[in-house]
C-alpha cells in the first residue's frame, strides 16, 4: 500500500530540469543594467544577435547595431563582442554595444547616463562652444570642442554627418537638456587598447604606428594604446635638425621598439632602425683611394666632418685640410669639397679623408728649384762636384739671392 504521508519523490527529469533553470539564472542574477560583458554570439537571427552569458543563458542584442550600409549582419557565430546590460531579468535580458541603433533607445538614455552605457550619434553642425548632436534617432544633445576628440579638433566642419559614439554625461530636464562626451568613449577604449597592449609589446619588435605631434626633441608616435616616442637621434642615419623635414602629424611608420617603461609610461622608438643600414654598402662605395664630392657639416678643433652620402660622415683631419704652403682649402659648413677616401672602418664607422688634389698643386719656389735641379742636374758638363747636394744647394741660394736683389 501506498503511504500518504509518504513525501513524494521528484522524477529524475524534473531534478535535472530544476537544476538547470537554477543555474540558468546564476549568471544572470549578478548582470545589473549598465554593467558591461564580453560574450560568444551563439545565434544571429534578421532581428537579434544572441551571446551567451554562461549557465544555459542568453542575451539578445538588435541586429542593426552589427548591420553595414547593405543591411548585412557583419558578425557570425564564434565571434566574441563586448556588449552592455539594458534589462536583466528571469524574462529576458537585452544588451547593446551602444545605444541608437535600436528604435527603442529615447527610452533607455536616462539608463544610459546612470550606467555610462555608450550612445550613438549623429554630428549635425557645429554651433557656439561645441556640436550640435542627435542622439537615439530623435533627441538632440550638446558636445563641447573639448570633449570631440583625445586632442583638438583640426577640422570641425569635417566632423557633420559623421556617426559617432558618445558617452552621456548630463541628463536634464527630463531629456531636454542632454550633454555627451566623444572623449570618454575614446578614453576607456584607449585603457582597454593599453593592458592588450602592456601584454603584447615586446622591446626589439617591429610595429607600425601614425605620429601624434612634432616636437623639437622628437616625435610622437600612436601605438594603439599608448604613445612612443622616436628621438631626434633616431629619426634617420643622417643628422635631422627638425622632425618635419622626415615625418608629419597623421603618417603611418613603421618603428622598432628600444626600451618599455610602463611605470614612467615610457616607450623609446627608433625610425632609422627599420631603414636600410648605408654603412652595409660603404665598403662597396667609398673603398679606399677613390674620390668624392662630399658637403662639410660641421668643423671642430681637430678637423671637419665631410658628409659622403645620407648616414655617412668622414673625417678630414686638420692636418689635411691645406692644399699646400700658401694655399687652405675652401673647408666651411656647407661648402662641397672633393676629398680622397684614405681609411675605412666599417666596425668603428669611421671613413678617414685627405683632400683630393693636394699633391697637384705645387708652389711658386718649389716650381723655380724643379727648373734649377734641371738644369744643373740634366744638362751639359756638370760643374766639378755637381753631383752633391751642395752644389744645388749653392745654385738655388744664388738663384733665390738674384730674386731678391730685383
Amino acid at each position: 500500500m501506498r503511504d500518504d504521508n509518504q513525501e513524494t519523490q521528484p522524477e529524475e527529469g524534473e531534478e535535472n530540469f530544476a537544476e538547470l533553470l537554477r543555474q540558468s539564472f546564476i549568471a544572470t542574477d549578478r548582470i545589473k543594467p549598465g554593467d558591461k560583458i564580453s560574450a560568444r554570439i551563439v545565434k544571429t537571427t534578421p532581428e537579434w544577435v544572441f551571446i551567451d552569458l554562461g549557465g544555459k543563458s542568453e542575451g539578445a542584442i538588435d541586429a542593426r547595431e552589427f548591420q553595414d550600409e547593405s543591411g548585412t549582419v557583419t558578425v557570425k557565430e564564434g565571434d566574441t563582442v563586448n556588449a552592455y546590460c539594458l534589462s536583466a531579468g528571469h524574462g529576458e535580458q537585452v544588451f547593446s554595444t551602444r545605444l541608437g541603433a535600436g528604435g527603442d533607445a529615447p527610452d533607455f538614455l536616462e539608463e544610459a547616463h546612470q550606467s555610462g552605457i555608450p550612445v550613438e550619434g549623429t554630428v549635425e553642425q557645429e554651433i557656439k562652444g561645441g556640436f550640435a548632436v542627435k542622439i537615439a534617432g530623435t533627441r538632440r544633445a550638446f558636445c563641447p570642442y573639448s570633449q570631440m576628440g583625445l586632442r583638438r579638433v583640426e577640422d570641425p566642419a569635417a566632423l557633420a554627418g559623421q556617426k559617432l559614439t558618445f558617452t552621456i554625461t548630463s541628463y536634464g530636464e527630463r531629456g531636454r537638456n542632454i550633454i555627451v562626451s566623444r572623449r570618454a568613449v575614446l578614453e576607456q577604449e584607449r585603457r582597454e587598447q593599453k593592458e592588450n597592449l602592456k601584454k603584447t609589446l615586446l622591446e626589439g619588435q617591429s610595429v607600425t604606428g601614425t605620429v601624434t605631434s612634432l616636437r623639437d626633441f622628437g616625435a610622437f608616435v600612436d601605438l594603439g594604446g599608448a604613445d612612443g616616442l622616436i628621438p631626434m637621434s633616431e629619426l634617420g642615419w643622417s643628422r635631422v635638425e627638425r622632425a618635419s623635414d622626415v615625418l608629419a602629424p597623421g603618417q603611418q611608420v613603421e618603428v622598432k621598439v628600444m626600451a618599455i617603461d610602463w611605470d614612467q609610461e615610457r616607450i623609446s622608438l627608433s625610425l632609422k632602425a627599420c631603414l636600410p643600414d648605408p654603412w652595409d654598402s660603404a665598403a662597396c662605395d667609398f673603398a679606399p683611394g677613390s674620390t668624392h664630392t662630399g658637403t662639410v657639416a660641421r668643423v671642430t678643433k681637430f678637423g671637419a666632418f665631410v658628409t659622403l652620402a645620407p648616414g655617412i660622415d668622414g673625417l678630414l683631419h686638420i692636418s689635411k685640410m691645406s692644399k699646400g704652403k700658401n694655399t687652405d682649402a675652401d673647408v666651411r659648413p656647407g661648402a662641397q669639397v672633393a676629398v680622397i677616401i684614405q681609411e675605412l672602418d666599417r666596425d668603428k664607422r669611421r671613413i678617414a679623408l685627405g683632400l683630393a688634389g693636394a699633391a697637384e698643386a705645387p708652389q711658386e719656389d718649389d716650381a723655380e728649384a724643379e727648373v734649377l735641379r734641371r738644369k744643373y742636374v740634366n744638362s751639359g758638363p756638370r760643374p766639378k762636384g755637381s753631383a752633391s747636394l751642395g752644389t744645388l744647394g749653392d745654385a738655388l741660394r744664388r738663384q733665390m739671392e738674384k730674386k731678391n736683389k730685383k
